[in-house]
């Protein structure tokens, strides 16, 4: 059987996740939302008191880490050692962990090798940092998504402001501009766009813009 994939790449902010969603939904396939696996490891870490810098500890730490992908309903949810975590790892704490921990080697062969799983046996959109240029390279379609600083920052500190949480629109910026540093340098399958990626700037563009120009890009 022959199973769909699209990559879609960009840094933190820039809209990956909901439009792969809405890419997945139009296209009836599974979307496969990678930030949630390593936020699953870095929630993990902070409940167990391990300092994301700690890479020793971290890597430790994978034996004992069980993580499950299960669709319910159509949704994503991360289960972790058969716990249901998906609504607790989206604090921005657990964000900036995950991009600390996604720099060791061990913690992104562990899920890359599950994340290649998946998209083995369905059909996906997948977003992240390294699908198009190291998960998936073979993907039917790679879009590189991106966006200016400020414009990223405005967007998660609207979502964390609509959740009812505080939020600092200074230290957002912050916070991404050291993200983008992170995942961009790290030794091991850093943030790049892939040579046949097409990308798309999002700064001036709305959800269902990028939406449509995503599903006329893999239709062509």
């Amino acid at each position: 059987m022959n199973y769909i994939s699209i990559a879609i790449d960009g840094p933190a902010g820039a809209g990956k996740s909901t439009i792969a969603k809405n890419v997945a939904n139009v296209l009836g396939i599974n979307y496969v939302d990678t930030g949630s696996m390593y936020r699953t490891i870095a929630y993990y870490c902070l409940q167990n008191n391990i300092a994301f810098d700690d890479q020793e500890k971290v890597i430790a730490s994978l034996n004992q880490i069980n993580i499950q992908v299960k669709y319910i309903k159509g949704e994503q949810r991360m289960f972790l050692c058969d716990e249901d975590v998906t609504d607790r790892i989206r604090s921005q704490e657990v964000g900036n962990g995950a991009s600390a921990v996604g720099v060791y080697k061990e913690v992104r062969t562990k899920l890359v090798a599950l994340q290649q799983d998946i998209a083995k046996s369905n059909s996906v959109v997948m977003d992240g940092r390294d699908i198009g240029t190291f998960v998936i390279p073979k993907a039917d379609l790679k879009i590189y998504l991106t966006a200016s600083v400020k414009k990223r920052a405005e967007r998660r500190y609207a979502e964390l402001i609509a959740k009812g949480l505080q939020a600092n629109l200074q230290q957002i910026e912050r916070e991404i501009e050291e993200r983008d540093y992170r995942d961009m340098n790290r030794e091991y399958a850093p943030l790049v766009k892939a040579e046949d990626a097409v990308e798309l700037d999002t700064t001036f563009l709305d959800i269902d813009d990028v939406t449509n120009k995503v599903i006329d890009l893999y239709r062509r």
